[in-house]
């Protein structure tokens, strides 16, 4: 199950407390403000700031 739009409404970047998007691969919810990536395991993101990944290496 993917992460509902209405929980990605909700949602904010932990660090700059931006707006978030889906990655196309529905793997991960992406920062364009911060640059990051916060994994989605097991259908949990995981918004931990020391976990996340530039977006260049996503």
């Amino acid at each position: 199950m993917a992460i509902s739009p209405e929980l990605l409404e909700i949602l904010a970047c932990p660090k700059c407390k931006g707006e978030i998007h889906l990655t196309p691969a529905e793997d991960g919810l992406v920062c364009e403000h911060c640059r990051l990536v916060y994994e989605i395991r097991d259908d949990i993101p995981i918004m931990l700031i020391d976990e996340a990944r530039p977006l260049a290496d996503a």
